[in-house]
């Protein structure tokens, strides 16, 4: 299984692709986002910074995120292929990933960039919960993704919480970021004729079919 990334503005919905597909094909999930969530929970000098950073839309300094990469995929159960989501943001970030990659004896698989109109973006944004017991996601804006009941998780009967950076001024300072960093990034994989376009807007089953089947296609 060659290893999967993710390339997508914020609330696209990488997070939830790359769980499906890490349980499908039993590779792991590398979020840098969730890490960094994790670390900007501690009561340290690193964990307020990037908890401060992320709550104002900016992004945590890249030699912070480096490390954090490395060392995951440094771990024994990336050698058979893993996902990455939330990383690489920008060319720089690019250049170095390939060669945080030659560090650890690991190649670049698959880029999926997942393209969404920004309305769909906002609607998801604002309305995005997240349950403080297990991390099942939930949009209260979407019908089909609504908990049966108001602030509690469907599965495990916790609490359902908005993070600190998903509101409307947040996003729209992320997603310019993205636009004026990531079309780069693009450009840098494009050449390496490893990107394949997926249409986000359709519902989540729809867009995991498109992802399953170019994996079926190219072999794994």
């Amino acid at each position: 299984m060659k290893s999967i990334m993710f390339i997508a503005p914020p609330a696209a919905g990488k997070g939830t692709q790359a769980e499906m597909i890490a349980n499908k094909y039993h590779i792991p999930h590398i979020s840098t986002g969730d890490i960094l969530r994790e670390i900007a929970r501690e009561d340290t000098e690193i964990g307020n910074y990037i908890y401060e950073t992320m709550a104002s839309g900016d992004l945590v300094k890249d030699e912070i995120t480096y490390k954090l990469i490395e060392n995951r995929l440094s771990l024994d159960d990336c050698k058979n292929g893993f996902i990455i989501d939330g990383f690489p943001r920008n060319y720089e970030q690019a250049v170095e990933y390939n060669k945080i990659l030659e560090r650890v004896n690991l190649k670049l698989g698959y880029v999926f960039v997942l393209d969404i109109d920004k309305k769909t973006l906002e609607k998801r944004i604002t309305g995005r919960r997240v349950c403080e017991g297990c991390n099942a996601v939930y949009n209260i804006n979407e019908e089909s993704t609504t908990p049966h009941i108001e602030s509690i998780c469907d599965i495990c009967g916790g609490k359902l919480y908005q993070r600190k950076d998903d509101n409307l001024e947040s996003f729209r300072t992320r997603y310019q970021n993205y636009l004026e960093k990531t079309a780069t990034v693009l450009k840098y994989y494009e050449h390496q004729n490893v990107t394949y376009h997926i249409d986000g807007n359709k519902s989540v089953e729809e867009v995991a079919t498109q992802i399953d089947d170019i994996i079926n296609k190219k072999g794994n």
